[in-house]
């Protein structure tokens, strides 16, 4: 499976964040950091496909809090993008999507229930 790097999840978020925000990393939270859980998940074995994939990524974007605004933009978006690299198009509604990562930013939800709901969304987009 394809993944993102932080050079990349950095270049999502500035193109994610608006003009009235601050820009640039939270100065006491690691990118790097949150970006090795999805390493480490995978050496584990615990990200089995691209939907628990792009689940865990938005899970430590989002959760992770790494940038001063735009963090559940920039998950979604590198969420997306990993689906797409990966040969998976998901077709959004804005509303439920944003429902949805502000819930698994607020812990409300875990990976695998949100990796799921990835799996249904997908498979009901192909019908």
């Amino acid at each position: 499976m394809k993944r993102l790097n932080v050079e990349l999840v950095e270049l999502i978020h500035s193109e994610v964040l608006y003009d009235s925000e601050m820009p640039g990393r939270a100065i006491d939270k690691s990118l790097e950091g949150a970006l090795a859980r999805v390493e480490t998940r995978l050496a584990y074995g615990f990200i089995d496909d691209v939907y628990a994939l792009a689940a865990c990524y938005a899970a430590v974007i989002s959760q992770g809090r790494c940038f001063n605004d735009a963090s559940k933009r920039t998950a979604f978006v590198a969420m997306d993008t990993v689906l797409h690299i990966n040969g998976v198009e998901i077709l959004w509604n804005t509303e439920d999507v944003g429902n949805q990562i502000i819930a698994l930013a607020q812990s409300h939800h875990d990976e695998g229930l949100f990796a799921e709901w990835l799996r249904r969304l997908h498979t009901s987009s192909r019908q």
